[in-house]
This record gives C-alpha cells, sequence and structure tokens, in this order.
C-alpha cells in the first residue's frame, strides 16, 4: 500500500505540474519527501497531495524539499581556477560574446561566481549570463543577491573585496555583477532548451539526483544546446566516463567540451 500511495503521488504531481519524479532515483526522494510529510501531519501522500493544492507555502515547501538547493561560491575551488586560467579564455578567443547557462542554479552563487570571473578577464560587457532553476523561491533569492557568510569561505579574497559587500552578518553583491546575470524558471527535463547557443553550461551536483535515463537525457540535451567546441562543466560526483557517447570529449577534470 506504501509503494502504491507514492506512485499515485508521483502520477499525481506529474499530471498537475509536469515534475516527473519517477526520473529521481527513487529511495533519495521518497526518503526527502516522506520526512516532509510526516513533518507536517500527513500519513499518506494522498493526503499530503490534496493539501499541497490548497496550500501553496505547502507546495512551495515540497519544491524546496524535491530540489537540492546547496550551493557555494568557487566551490571545488581548483576547477574555477581552470576555468578562470585557461578555458574561459581560450573560448573567448573564439567568439566575441560568450554565451553562458548556469543550469540548476539554486540560490545564485555559481552564476555569480561566472560573472565575477569574467569581469575580471574584462569579458563581462560582451557575455550573456542565463541562469535557471526549477523553483521559484530559490530564484527570487538568488535575484537578491544576499548571502550569509559560509557561502564565500571559498571565495577568493580579491573577489570579495572586489564584488561584495558586506552588512552586519550578511554578504551583499555588487549590483553590477547582479545585473550581469538574467534568471529564468525551467525544468530541466521537461523543458526544452536553446540548440546550438551556448558557450559553457554549468550544471553541478545536480544530476547525481536523477537516475540513469534522466541522466542521459540531459547530457545529450546539453551537447545539442553547446555550440561545437562549447564546454559543460560538471560537479565532482558527476564525471562522465563515456564522453563521446553524448558527443563530448574530456577537456578536463569535470569539464567536457562538444566535438
Amino acid at each position: 500500500m506504501d509503494d502504491l500511495d507514492f506512485n499515485q503521488f508521483i502520477w499525481n504531481v506529474k499530471r498537475k505540474t509536469g515534475i516527473d519524479l519517477s526520473l529521481y532515483k527513487r529511495q533519495q526522494m521518497k526518503r526527502r519527501l516522506t520526512t516532509l510529510r510526516k513533518k507536517r501531519g500527513y500519513d499518506t501522500f494522498a493526503a499530503f497531495y490534496d493539501a499541497m493544492l490548497a496550500d501553496r507555502m505547502l507546495y512551495a515547501e515540497f519544491l524546496d524539499r524535491m530540489t537540492i538547493n546547496v550551493s557555494e561560491f568557487w566551490r571545488n575551488p581548483t576547477r574555477w581556477e581552470v576555468l578562470y586560467d585557461r578555458l574561459l579564455p581560450e573560448l573567448a578567443k573564439r567568439t566575441h560574446r560568450l554565451t553562458c547557462w548556469s543550469a540548476a542554479c539554486a540560490t545564485g552563487e555559481e552564476p555569480y561566481s561566472l560573472a565575477m570571473i569574467l569581469d575580471q578577464l574584462r569579458l563581462l560587457p560582451q557575455a550573456e549570463i542565463i541562469a535557471s532553476d526549477l523553483d521559484a523561491g530559490v530564484l527570487a533569492k538568488a535575484h537578491e543577491g544576499i548571502y550569509n557568510e559560509r557561502a564565500i569561505r571559498d571565495l577568493p579574497h580579491t573577489f570579495i573585496r572586489t564584488y561584495t559587500q558586506q552588512k552586519d552578518s550578511l554578504i551583499h553583491i555588487q549590483k553590477k555583477i547582479k545585473q550581469a546575470v538574467r534568471f529564468e524558471k525551467l525544468n530541466l527535463l521537461a523543458d526544452s532548451f536553446r540548440s546550438n547557443y551556448f558557450d559553457l553550461i554549468i550544471c553541478r551536483n545536480v544530476l547525481i539526483y536523477f537516475t540513469d535515463e534522466a541522466k542521459e537525457l540531459i547530457y545529450r540535451k546539453f551537447a545539442d544546446s553547446l555550440k561545437q567546441g562549447g564546454l559543460l562543466f560538471v560537479g565532482s560526483t558527476e564525471q562522465m566516463f563515456s564522453p563521446e557517447r553524448y558527443g563530448f570529449e574530456t577537456a578536463d577534470t569535470f569539464f567536457y567540451r562538444k566535438l
């Protein structure tokens, strides 16, 4: 009965919202949502779903629990250094206008990190940065550009001095950097992407929560969305073992170039 209850919940959510929970790793997703359901006092997923339809705050909490909104500036610093020192300058030689996409951007730390790098390289005026996420709530937080001190612990000190301002215990991102990023709501699994458009796609520490079927779908959509020679930057637990299967070659650790 427990499995039937959850399966019906998956179907109901997909029919109502277009979000297909079956493409997420089942046990991880079920555990996260069961914790939320019980915390809010519902004995079944059927009752929880009915409550979500009537309560926008509960639905927003469901989205927040379903999505993985953990991010920091310059997470895994050595990889950002490679992007800064070598890969972005190489991409800039290929085009007069860099098009970049931070997919599943959560609260905005990664697209803002990218904007800071582009500004340091004097490439920001001719760059386009799009950042997307499924969760409208985290996009609103990203647009504000206000963070706790922990979020910038790996950000280079020169970047902290140049692009942030501390007010009380909170970190505010410089207006120029905020204005450089355009935030959009987008479902990686269900929505279409721009084709042959981007020079760089950043999607990190997100795909590990999807099934193999869903990951394959997204990798192929990313490949279609990149220009030839464009780069995909993934997280430290998302290394591709056969990148050529999706039309990529390894450019550096956790960076893949479209063939």
